[in-house]
């Protein structure tokens, strides 16, 4: 066989004419000073802008000549105006982001101007080490600045993302300038400075921004200022700073415009003249002052409850500066919890004023000068805040029902309470001062794993908790279902912090921005291609370039922070405004490997598609099979729509596929197998899977119940081999 093959390999090389023509010469190499003269015409000024004016500078360089700019996505910032610099002092505004991707921190932008000057993109694949290269950028405002180096590394991993690493100083206002190779070609963009020595720096390699090209996913500029940042509808804020909002969590940092660096942001439903408000609030530094505001008036005067230099304050302001401002209290109190979310309450009434903290009470005390007004969130001097669960209504909840049971806590807390004063236990210890290190650190240990353990609990308690709600949401039927709870309910299996209503909100406002449309009373065609267009033309979303099973790509609230996910995740956007919009016969299509949305005028016709990870491109059902499936037939139920429980579990398995490997099972997927079997008790595979992951890891009474359950639904014709093997495993087990 072998000299078969040989002479195969011989007879076709013999065959083929031979060639002689010499391998094309690369370009001579160019000095610094050439590189320099030749593209810094090409190299731009990029400035953001934020309320106050300049807020950020960067670099960039042009890629085509009708106006698109390469540079790094954090040089861009979230929903910022933005202004490109020609180094001929021409200044363009950004009239659109052609693309971006935030792992790879890469943005290119488009300026509405014509005959530019693109520089070449060289391969950074054939990077080699050692090899000279020149960098120009903008460092510290330093404009158009030129420095040479060498290649350290052409292949450093950097958080799982493959850079080039160079030995080159960067600055702030170097990112996103160009590197050259010796030939005068980008070979990647400077990106981050070294926190080990000032020469040295990394930048993007310039195929990553090459696939970026292949695959933009344009937004305009007016969408992009919407990114991140606070329904108009809902907040207003005063006095300036940088307000915004992700996964829920409201942001502040950088000092207001008012007084102390006062600044306000406030909930524009007004609230009865009797109302409650609250919040949770974390401070990231103690020394900083953020909290509740209310009965905020036109003029700006307003109370405000909050966590200042450690203690907590309620203030009347009634004017710009302190000299009106009165402190109505300060005070101590342990129920505030420095360094962790607070939740914060107010209780207005006519005369009175009460202020609670995570759920106890701190102050009530007669107070009527102000009423009225707004209610919202206020920070002051250079504080640096997040915000979460914001709620004003006549009354809210009792506080109390959220509080745990005095007799479960004393249980669970009196084996971990140290003593009140250590005084008396040290000086028993000091008599054996060895003896009684060893005993502490014994102790210390004990804590150590009661710690764990009860980080442990406190996370099977949540999880079991989102299991029942999603049981309960797909024990509905199939119409009532709510498939967007759903995805959020996974989301929220992961992410404890994760504040839902947020996404419900964003969900509806797109939903009613759409509502008015006239292509939507027409036929679903018209409609599906219409919502087809607004998520993926004007609002960008698109399908992940990079790390396709990236967590991030499953949980529905960060494909909508990003605007980037997988077939399935961009699939349920479109399904649940389709749904909103109460559009019929747009329906999932789980194709193998791709799933995709399907839309028809009437029962009868076929389904058309829409791929929604390429841009939404539309298919004939035999154009999306053979895209996906080149070679095996695909099975009938995976042309059929899929019914919502069938996503959910497809998007679990989405979550389980980077610990799927049956021969050593990650004890990681322990989790998500738990939620598939409580979503679907009949998943065999699963359940094997399950058993054997609790058998290695000691937990022999739940490997048990799976391995009886196998046993119990072993199918007919079973090779009796197996069923020996599952006998001697239950058997090994309750020994």
């Amino acid at each position: 066989m072998r000299t078969r093959t040989v002479a195969l390999l011989l007879a076709g090389w013999l065959s083929a004419p031979p060639s002689y023509a010499a391998d094309p010469l690369p370009p001579p190499p160019v000095t610094p000073e050439q590189i320099t003269k030749t593209s810094l015409a090409s190299v731009v000024k990029i400035t953001q802008f934020g309320r106050e004016g300049v807020s950020g500078m960067g670099s960039g360089f042009v890629i085509s000549e009708d106006g698109l700019i390469a540079t790094n996505r954090h040089v861009i910032g979230e929903a910022r105006r933005i202004q490109v610099e020609t180094p001929d002092g021409r200044q363009h505004p950004v009239v659109e982001i052609h693309a971006s991707d935030q792992k790879l921190d890469l943005a290119i932008l488009r300026v509405q101007t014509t005959g530019l000057h693109p520089l070449e993109l060289a391969d950074s694949d054939a990077a080699r080490q050692a090899e000279p290269i020149v960098a120009i950028g903008h460092p510290a405002g330093l404009t158009y600045s030129v420095v040479s180096g060498l290649i350290s590394d052409p292949a450093r991993d950097v958080e799982g993302v493959p850079m080039i690493q160079v030995a080159v100083p960067i600055e702030p206002g170097n990112s996103g300038g160009p590197v050259f190779d010796r030939n005068g070609r980008v070979l990647g963009l400077l990106t981050l400075k070294s926190a080990r020595t000032e020469n040295l720096g990394f930048a993007m390699p310039s195929n990553a921004l090459k696939a970026l090209l292949e695959k933009p996913n344009p937004i305009p500029i007016q969408r992009w200022m919407t990114l991140g940042t606070l329904n108009s509808r809902l907040w207003t804020t005063r006095f300036g700073s940088e307000w915004s909002q992700r996964a829920g969590v409201i942001h502040v940092s950088q000092p207001g415009a008012g007084f102390g660096g006062r600044s306000l942001c406030l909930w524009n439903p007004l609230p009865a003249q009797e109302f409650e408000a609250e919040v949770s609030v974390r401070l990231e530094s103690e020394s900083g002052a953020a909290g509740l505001a209310f009965c905020a008036t036109e003029s700006d005067c307003h109370y405000g409850f909050y966590p200042s230099g450690g203690r907590l304050r309620l203030t009347r302001f009634d004017g710009p500066d302190v000299f009106s401002w009165a402190v109505l209290a300060e005070l101590d109190s342990a129920a505030y919890l420095p360094g962790q979310w607070n939740l914060l309450r107010v209780s207005v009434s006519t005369g009175r004023i009460r202020c609670i903290v995570n759920n106890t009470q701190v102050l009530d005390l007669e107070e009527r000068a102000l009423r009225g007004g707004r209610a919202g969130l206020c920070k002051f001097r250079t504080t640096s805040a997040s915000f979460k669960q914001f709620r004003v209504a006549s009354s809210l909840p009792a506080l109390s029902t959220a509080a745990p049971d005095p007799a479960l806590q004393s249980e669970l807390l009196r084996s971990l309470l140290p003593e009140q004063d250590p005084a008396p236990l040290l000086e028993k210890l000091l008599l054996n001062p060895a003896g009684g290190r060893i005993l502490l650190e014994k102790r210390r240990a004990e804590a150590e794993r009661e710690a764990t353990l009860l980080r442990s609990w406190s996370s099977e308690l949540h999880r079991r908790s989102i299991r029942e709600a999603l049981a309960a949401q797909l024990a509905l039927p199939d119409t009532e279902t709510n498939l967007f709870q759903c995805a959020l309910l996974l989301a929220r299996h992961d992410n404890p912090e994760l504040e839902a209503a947020t996404y419900e909100d964003a969900i509806q406002q797109m939903a009613e921005e759409l509502r008015e449309d006239p292509a939507l009373s027409g036929t679903t065609s018209e409609a599906a291609r219409r919502i087809s267009r607004f998520l993926f033309e004007e609002n960008g979303f698109h399908g992940s370039r990079t790390e396709f099973h990236h967590r991030s790509n499953s949980y529905i609230n960060e494909v909508l922070d990003d605007r980037e996910g997988l077939p399935i995740t961009l699939s349920v956007l479109f399904l649940e405004l389709a749904q909103r919009l109460q559009i019929p016969r747009i329906e999932g299509i789980p194709l193998p490997g791709r799933f995709m949305i399907g839309f028809r005028d009437s029962d009868e016709e076929p389904f058309t598609l829409l791929d929604v990870f390429n841009g939404a491109q539309e298919l004939s059902m035999a154009e999306a099979i053979a895209s996906v499936s080149a070679s095996r037939p695909v099975p009938q139920k995976a042309l059929a729509p899929a019914s919502k429980r069938a996503i959910v579990l497809r998007m679990i398995q989405n979550l389980l596929a980077p610990y799927s490997d049956s021969r050593t099972p990650d004890p990681d997927s322990l989790p998500y197998l738990d939620l598939i079997l409580a979503l679907d008790p009949n998943s065999a595979g699963e359940r094997f899977t399950r058993a054997l992951l609790n058998t290695r890891s000691g937990k022999k009474q739940a490997a048990l119940r799976d391995v009886e359950w196998l046993l119990e639904h072993l199918p007919d014709h079973t090779p009796e081999e197996h069923l020996d093997r599952l006998l001697n495993w239950r058997k090994d087990l309750q020994r």
